[in-house]
């Protein structure tokens, strides 16, 4: 069952980016009013005049005043804008002064590190929640978690397989590409860790399409937002390399929309484990296109947030504030599969 939408707007900052686009779509689909925000470009105002009435808002990192405006009279603010180590802060920063919601889609883990270290005192003290990391990257592998986790309180390892046929990255993943070049972390004895170089690598197999591929370490946002709630001595992600070979393709064109929705043709498959001693599970989301998907979670979040009765505060996780398996259920189907299963004890580093 679809939760109401709020009568009072979400503000989309970076609406005229790629992601940015999805959001704004998914929102007016569910029909709950949105306000285009963002940097003044001809892409943005190109986007906002393809339908009448949108409300287009012109408001640059740099100007607090400008953003307070831009927030003026919303109920949240969702930021599709990267990369998220130069936009999350003020972003933030003028959800807090707004009191209002906060969420984003940051791959990067010092962007979602450093939300959650800098602004869950404020957020407290201002009654809202700020989630970082509710996309594709970091939000998506902690519910999988979250929910293949169930009713335990701890586990030895949880280990993240993602697959795409594919990666045609859009202008934001090339800057935030650019932007992320620090050390990446993985969880190791229950602690964050350098992730070892070289990488380490293993096969996986896969649901069909795809198969047995082989897969290298890749750590991403989900290893913030994981251990942030979730007890496990060992959390480590992998990603198959024909993506990481088209990322590192500086000819690789950006996504091609296949479909009205603007959506691509790349097929992803994530697939979560989590061991405790000799027992083992799975839960496994196949769905279309990366950026796409990101579009009806951080959307899901924020109905749930303006929802009667919720009243989480602070720098969340998505795993720690919502039923993961409830909210899985809900965007499954129409945007992704998810399947649970006891998983095969063959993998190994």
């Amino acid at each position: 069952m679809r939760i109401a939408p709020s009568s009072r707007p979400v503000s989309v900052y970076g609406a005229g980016g790629h992601t940015g686009r999805f959001v704004v779509s998914e929102l007016e689909r569910r029909g709950q009013p949105a306000i285009l925000v963002g940097r003044n470009s001809p892409g943005l105002r190109a986007f906002a005049g393809e339908k009448p009435g949108r409300d287009l808002r012109i408001a640059s990192l740099d100007d607090p005043r400008a953003l307070d405006r831009a927030f003026e009279g919303a109920s949240a603010v969702i930021n599709c804008a990267g990369s998220f180590l130069d936009t999350a802060a003020p972003v933030v920063e003028a959800a807090l002064r707004a009191n209002i919601h906060y969420v984003d889609v940051a791959p990067e883990q010092a962007a979602a590190q450093a939300v959650f270290d800098e602004y869950d005192e404020a957020a407290k003290a201002a009654g809202i929640v700020i989630v970082p990391a509710f996309g594709f990257y970091g939000g998506l592998a902690d519910l999988l978690a979250t929910a293949a986790m169930g009713d335990w309180e701890r586990a030895d390892e949880i280990r993240i397989g993602i697959v795409l046929d594919s990666w045609k990255p859009t202008l934001g993943t090339r800057l935030t590409g650019e932007r992320n070049n620090g050390p990446r972390y993985v969880i190791s004895n229950g602690k964050l860790a350098p992730l070892s170089e070289p990488r380490a690598r293993l096969n996986w197999n896969f649901p069909e399409p795809f198969g047995n591929l082989e897969m290298t370490e890749l750590a991403l946002s989900e290893i913030i937002t994981i251990s942030r709630h979730l007890q496990a001595s060992e959390i480590h992600p992998f990603m198959n390399d024909t993506p990481l070979a088209d990322l590192h393709d500086p000819d690789t064109p950006p996504p091609i929309a296949t479909d009205e929705s603007g959506r691509s043709d790349q097929l992803f498959i994530m697939e979560v484990l989590v061991r405790k001693e000799s027992d083992e599970r799975r839960a496994t989301a196949k769905g279309r296109d990366i950026y796409a998907t990101s579009a009806p979670m951080v959307v899901e979040a924020v109905e749930r947030m303006l929802a009667p009765g919720f009243d989480a505060v602070g720098a969340k996780a998505a795993g720690e504030i919502f039923d993961a398996g409830d909210f899985l259920n809900s965007l499954c189907d129409e945007y992704f599969s998810v399947e649970y299963a006891a998983a095969p004890a063959d993998l190994a580093l």
